[in-house]
């Protein structure tokens, strides 16, 4: 333990111009202002950066003799950067904007370091006409509306579910009166007097735009069709040009997106003086709603899907489109491109690259990293990145008498693996440079030309290198995680190639750690709370659905927004007309990182694979078959706690599987008959796709 001579001797160092802050929010606030990283902090105090990351989430606190060396540290910002008077007369500090060419049409700045938060003008007094009866007589007597801190320019929280009477049921029970009769006056209504929208979640990001959900009612008393029908994919659907609404948006001088009027519709005008004028569309008739994310949310009363579409929008983002675009939304809030920087030459505050995104440029992948219709692998021969999640089912040859007389399957699921593997995950951040003949290491991030054939091992357990299981025939491409996890298991790793990464970071981070809250908070509401021990967790997840299905149908949004958020990084060409070499939108994110995509899922893959080895090697147990995050085992009774392993005090073994609410841990995903199984395999089929009496679905959000 590092005295406390040694600790102010750390601090004094890090007070030569840094800024200050008494609250976990203003802690972070201000250190991210002064330029000083978690970890260079937790390097002072003789900490971590996890724990410096807990004490700025209010999670905990430090102790002494740390606490007094954090308390002299923020004392010392204290005296050199006095947070603003609250004070009515005196003046918010507003940069100048940024210009255009740094923003683009509908961009804010952000503002300079050492200012309050506020780069926009509060909104103008909200007209709240009488209110209709209360959203509250629509709910349940016994839900309770929850109460969140509220923005003093956002009054009335980040959206409302219209319906065709004019009420506008907000979060937390609010309803409005809305007077718009057509869909340029219900722009205006909602940039002027609804006080909607949300603060943005990174001093250098932005504020979201406020939502407006439209009931098939609403829809059609603005001049909409109630559906809107077509034999083209639901994502491309939308209405002609020549549709009246969209001429009466034009004839205002409204835009659309390059998305048109659809299921989500962004309707804007530039930005003024860095003021956006956005409002984002959800057209709950056209199924903007997907029913595999939000189950059950479209037969819902408006009151109630503002509770849900609320309660994910302060846990996670404002829904900005399907969960899946939601989920890499969420990505670029938390890590913007851009930060405002002050030009030492002229004064002038300037737009400049925010140290730890993915920057304003798309990026092309290596070729071995892109999927084969990208225009950086046609004529690339030599083969390409094959990180997915595990399919494999064991050869029924190779199941024992024991195991087929046993009674029953159980199927184990993760919770949001891809989520878990994100945690401290690096990544590359620049342009993947090409090598040869590399020495492999661990801490670099890149995708890797290694011949893993020759490693023989148990063939009841899948190759954790492919995702078919089976073992590698000759040179394949690997990323990173995969070929440590070989070495982890003892195996020398020689690449013949390479193309690694210079510049990296944990990009995910700020996305784990938001989207592990909103998951942990929402299964709690659901009477699922760490504290359970395994029966009791067992008990609760039966029926934790029949609780409350909005916030049932919350929880799903989230594991889909974490699904459909990875799959994102390397979205495919839609449509038709497509053809190999030719680029397509997606193409032209930042965020379209094939490689980062590929990070997760080895990570994953190799996490199911070492608490499968780990389950083995303490019990002698195999697994029936394996699909994505869920693995089916063979067991004497119908629940886990009949075969997962626990140490001699009744605690879980360590590093084998463990139940319960923390991302990575598992929970039941079905139980069949051992005999339902045992055919199934020798038919060929995963009873792992089936545990639950229904096909598993592996969808990555491409």
């Amino acid at each position: 333990m590092p005295s406390q001579e040694e600790l102010f001797d750390a601090v004094d160092a890090l007070l030569e111009g840094e800024p200050r802050l008494p609250s976990p929010a203003e802690r972070a606030r201000l250190r991210e202002a002064a330029g000083v990283t978690q970890a260079r902090l937790a390097a002072a105090l003789k900490s971590t950066p996890q724990t410096v990351k807990n004490w700025e989430n209010g999670r905990s606190k430090p102790r002494p003799p740390r606490l007094q060396a954090y308390l002299r540290l923020l004392d010392g910002w204290a005296e050199r950067y006095p947070a603003p008077a609250a004070s009515a007369t005196a003046p918010v500090p507003v940069p100048a904007p940024v210009p255009e060419a740094f923003t683009g049409p509908v961009e804010q700045p952000a503002e300079p370091t050492g200012h309050a938060t506020g780069t926009i003008a509060a909104a103008p007094e909200p007209v709240v006409k009488a209110a209709k009866p209360s959203a509250t007589s629509r709910r349940p007597a016994t839900e309770a509306a929850p109460q969140r801190p509220t923005d003093p320019r956002f009054p009335h929280g980040p959206l409302v579910v219209l319906d065709g009477d004019g009420t506008a049921f907000g979060v937390d029970g609010i309803v409005l009166d809305c007077p718009a009769t057509t869909v340029a006056q219900l722009v205006e209504w909602t940039l002027k007097e609804s006080g909607l929208g949300a603060p943005r979640l990174n001093r250098n990001g932005k504020d979201s735009d406020p939502l407006i959900a439209l009931t098939a009612a609403a829809a059609v008393k603005l001049g909409l069709p109630e559906r809107l029908e077509g034999h083209e994919q639901r994502r491309s659907l939308c209405l002609e040009d020549d549709h009246p609404v969209v001429k009466q948006l034009a004839k205002a001088k409204w835009k659309l997106t390059k998305r048109g009027f659809g299921p989500w519709a962004r309707i804007y005008r530039p930005a003024k003086a860095g003021q956006r004028q956005c409002v984002q569309f959800a057209m709950l008739s056209w199924d903007a709603l997907d029913a595999r994310s939000w189950p059950g949310v479209a037969g819902m009363e408006p009151a109630d899907i503002a509770r849900v579409l609320g309660t994910y929008a302060s846990r996670v983002i404002t829904p900005r489109g399907s969960t899946a675009t939601s989920g890499l939304e969420l990505m670029t809030a938390l890590r913007p491109p851009t930060r405002a920087v002050k030009n030492d030459t002229t004064g002038q505050w300037e737009s400049a690259y925010n140290p730890g995104s993915l920057g304003t440029e798309p990026m092309d992948p290596a070729p071995p990293e892109a999927p084969p219709e990208h225009p950086a692998a046609q004529g690339w021969t030599g083969g390409f990145l094959d990180e997915e999640a595990f399919q494999w089912v064991r050869d029924p040859q190779l199941l024992s008498d024991e195991e087929c007389l046993l009674p029953y399957a159980v199927g184990l699921d993760l919770n949001t693996a891809f989520l878990a593997a994100s945690a401290r995950l690096v990544v590359g951040l620049s342009a993947p440079d090409h090598f040869h003949a590399p020495k492999f290491n661990k801490k670099i991030p890149g995708s890797w030309l290694v011949d893993l054939s020759g490693i023989e091992l148990d063939p009841r357990l899948p190759s954790p290198f492919t995702p078919s299981g089976q073992r590698p025939t000759g040179p394949a491409w690997y990323q990173t995680h995969t070929l440590a996890y070989a070495q982890e298991l003892g195996h020398e790793v020689t690449p013949i190639e390479a193309f690694l990464r210079r510049e990296t970071g944990a990009y995910l981070d700020p996305w784990h750690d938001r989207l592990k809250a909103a998951y942990a908070d929402t299964l709690a509401d659901l009477g699922v709370t760490p504290d359970l021990d395994d029966r009791q967790f067992l008990s609760a997840m039966e029926h934790h659905k029949q609780v409350d299905p909005g916030m049932a149908a919350v929880l799903a949004a989230i594991k889909a927004t974490v699904k459909g958020g990875i799959g994102k990084l390397r979205e495919r060409p839609q449509g038709r007309h497509y053809r190999d070499g030719e680029r397509w939108p997606a193409l032209e994110r930042p965020t379209w990182r094939p490689d980062i995509r590929a990070a997760v899922i080895s990570k994953a893959r190799v996490n199911m694979h070492r608490k499968m080895a780990n389950t083995a090697k303490a019990t002698g147990q195999y697994p029936l078959g394996v699909l994505s995050d869920c693995v089916v085992y063979a067991s004497p009774g119908p629940s886990p706690l009949d075969f997962l392993p626990y140490t001699t005090s009744g605690k879980p073994l360590p590093g084998a599987f463990r139940l319960g609410t923390t991302p990575g841990l598992a929970k039941v995903e079905g139980v069949q008959e051992m005999a339902w199984a045992v055919d199934l395999m020798e038919k060929g089929h995963n009873p792992a796709r089936h545990i639950k009496g229904g096909d598993a679905v592996t969808d990555e959000g491409e």
